[in-house]
């Protein structure tokens, strides 16, 4: 029975299940490998992968060479490297996990939709103080959550106008010192500290205002619009990028396409169809 049951089985299909299997280990991997890269790029996280790659070729080249006494350094560089990596990518490790965490796929809880009039109070509030050069940081919460963020800010918990935004900003008052945030779309903090980006590639000339901007969006997917106090330029940055000098149709078709048309989207679409919309940014960058 065991021998007819050997001789009669379809191998064929057994062998096909194996590949597909397989296939999706390997796109499974290309895809976090690919992840990975997005977000350790325009980090310090590059320098210390090319330090990395430089202990494997001298861990070749000792092994090629027979260089014991230089193998034997290396391996006592790798052997701790695993817990070095941990400690030292502390803040891309987080990143990447948030980005897993903030997958529709995972049933987040769906906003209120944003309004256009909400929009209006945004790009009014920006093109008043861009015109009188009234330096200004606003943050909007989009799936990353930023409670750690608004922990240290003062609560304000008001309808988004933009009266309000622009008398935050007003100079040498209490509050325009710091990052509005934006949750659920309200204003939730006022004068509240953002990280700053390490990122060597950020240009000198930008402020601290600008740094923030981009250290925040290298940690969460929040859109952060900033003012120059010097210039009034407007910038807009996400996802480790940043916009500069933005005209005012330029800000407000931003903040529709994002804010509003994206919203309307997601409520047509299913979780594997937001899914797969997800990735495709992801990897557009956009």
């Amino acid at each position: 029975m065991p021998i007819d049951f050997i001789t009669n089985f379809d191998w064929s299909r057994l062998l096909a299940w194996r590949t597909a299997v397989n296939l999706i280990d390997i796109l499974i991997v290309a895809f976090f490998m690919y992840q990975l890269m997005r977000i350790v790029k325009g980090t310090r996280a590059v320098e210390l992968l090319k330090g990395i790659g430089v202990i494997l070729l001298l861990k070749v080249a000792s092994v090629f060479l027979q260089l014991n006494t230089t193998e034997f350094v290396v391996d006592f560089v790798i052997q701790w490297s695993a817990l070095a990596v941990i400690i030292i990518f502390q803040p891309e490790l987080r990143r990447g996990l948030e980005h897993l965490g903030r997958g529709s796929v995972f049933g987040r809880k769906r906003r209120s939709n944003p309004s256009e009039m909400i929009v209006d109070n945004l790009s009014h509030a920006i093109q008043y103080m861009g015109k009188r050069r009234i330096g200004a940081l606003i943050s909007i919460e989009m799936e990353t959550g930023l409670d750690e963020y608004i922990a240290t800010g003062i609560p304000i918990n008001a309808d988004l106008t933009s009266e309000l935004l622009i008398n935050i900003f007003i100079p040498n008052t209490p509050l325009h010192d710091g990052a509005v945030i934006i949750k659920d779309y309200k204003i939730a903090t006022a004068a509240s500290y953002l990280p700053l980006s390490e990122s060597p590639a950020i240009p000198k000339k930008l402020g601290t205002r600008h740094r923030a901007a981009i250290g925040l969006s290298e940690v969460s997917d929040a859109i952060t619009i900033i003012v120059s106090e010097e210039t009034g330029e407007v910038s807009i940055s996400r996802r480790g990028n940043l916009i500069n000098a933005m005209t005012h149709d330029e800000v407000m078709n931003y903040l529709t396409r994002e804010l509003v048309e994206s919203e309307k989207e997601k409520e047509t679409q299913g979780p594997l169809q937001q899914f797969v919309e997800a990735v495709r940014k992801g990897v557009s960058g956009k």
